[in-house]
């Protein structure tokens, strides 16, 4: 008889910010935990922003007015708030008491906030009775110093009553006001993705990989992936570039891209740089396996984890990240082990990175094979989503949910 899937009969409710297709780290975190959840037999809904109108993409910005919109992904059921305005990262949100209460009158076991998410820390804060609550922190409220100083009232006012915090790392938790004032409650639940799209390309994906190769020319292609946004790095990417040979491709949407065009024509490499945008799935796969290496040079510690560097690693590229103090950047991609750490914002020394990745071609087979291996090891979705139900069992009393036989072995074999 076979045993009983981990999490049968738990009811979850993640609150995001907002939902892919959004695009962001976020984003992408709560879609992948929440299925994986479903997947191991818990009941799962998200509660989120409805990030834009029908057919206006993926980005955050606000353009309009969004409908409230419910619908499944897969076996998550996904209540998208319509959003009236946003005001300093504040999302106006006329259905949320509503909608809230309709969520948690359906029966609710964990519920599970992710920040920073102002709007739905301060509806949090008002309701009396909560079911017990888990919040991962994602990130420390970083360049907005007024609104943070103002809400973090707040924000510490919801952590207090919180089961568990989870952080992302270890790593990130010295360095967190908020998370060190509330040390003997926080565990770490490091994030993962679903690998196969990357250990396992489709065949658009290994035609796609074809076309950024011809598009490198047979010279190097460097990438970056993630919005463009300050903390990202980006200048320091370009002047990167000034000094190495190869293509720089640049995967995302932000409110940095005029200012990031004007700055890489001032460089002179305005012809080496090629803006993706958003990129589909097998498009992203196919730049991660025909790249050099990844990018990462996040400059501050808004940049808490790094889901794209997991990407660039099952994919068997190394990763050029950067030592964000008490970031987790740095303990996803290892130094000389994974990948090649620099100082932040020190362009000369990415390029030498760089470079001694062209110099040196078998330490960048030998960082790829062993970014595959961690990835495979550390950061698979079902691993996270075990992992996140034993965090909840052990906050709730429970007994842990067992290991199903074929979870952690299968890591194992993925990296034959």
């Amino acid at each position: 008889m076979s045993l009983p899937l981990a999490g049968a009969g738990l009811r979850v409710l993640h609150l995001g910010k907002f939902y892919p297709p959004a695009s962001g780290g976020m984003e992408a975190h709560v879609r992948t935990l929440a299925r994986a959840q479903a997947a191991l037999g818990a009941q799962v809904e998200v509660l989120c922003a409805n990030h834009a109108a029908e057919g206006q993409g993926t980005s955050h910005e606000f353009h309009g007015r969004s409908p409230t919109r419910e619908e499944w992904d897969g076996p998550v059921r996904v209540t998208r708030l319509g959003r009236l305005a946003s005001v300093a990262r504040m999302d106006v949100l006329p259905d949320l008491p509503r909608m809230l209460s309709r969520a948690l009158d359906r029966g609710v076991d964990v519920l599970h906030l992710h920040t920073p998410n102002p709007t739905l820390v301060l509806a949090l804060d008002v309701v009396r009775r909560l079911p017990p609550l888990f919040i991962t922190h994602h990130s420390d409220v970083i360049r907005q110093k007024v609104a943070g100083a103002l809400f973090k009232p707040f924000e510490a006012l919801l952590y207090a009553r919180a089961r568990r915090v989870l952080a992302t790392s270890e790593a990130y938790v010295p360095g967190s006001p908020l998370l060190r004032a509330f040390r003997g409650k926080v565990r770490a639940l490091p994030l993962g993705l679903d690998l196969a799209p990357y250990l396992h390309p489709s065949a658009a994906a290994c035609d796609a990989e074809a076309r950024w190769r011809a598009e490198a020319a047979g010279g190097p292609l460097w990438l970056m992936v993630g919005r463009l946004v300050y903390y990202k790095g980006l200048f320091t990417a370009l002047e990167a570039l000034a000094r190495v040979p190869g293509r720089l491709v640049v995967v995302g949407e932000g409110p940095l891209e005029a200012e990031a065009r004007r700055r890489a024509r001032s460089l002179g490499v305005e012809g080496r740089v090629t803006w993706a945008g958003y990129l589909p799935p097998d498009a992203l796969v196919g730049a991660l396996r025909a790249a050099t290496a990844l990018w990462f040079c996040g400059n501050a510690r808004s940049e808490a984890y790094g889901l794209s560097q997991v990407e660039a690693m099952a994919s068997g590229r190394p990763v050029l990240n950067t030592a964000i103090p008490h970031s987790g950047v740095a303990w996803v991609s290892l130094h000389e082990q994974t990948g090649l750490t620099v100082p932040v914002g020190d362009a000369p020394a990415l390029a030498a990175a760089a470079r001694r990745l062209l110099d040196e071609p078998d330490l960048a087979r030998r960082l790829g094979r062993a970014a595959r291996e961690r990835a495979v090891a550390e950061f698979r979705h079902d691993v996270m989503a075990w992992r996140s139900l034993v965090l909840y069992a052990e906050a709730l009393g429970r007994p842990a949910p067992a290991v199903a036989s074929t979870l952690l072995p299968k890591a194992l074999a993925e990296t034959a």
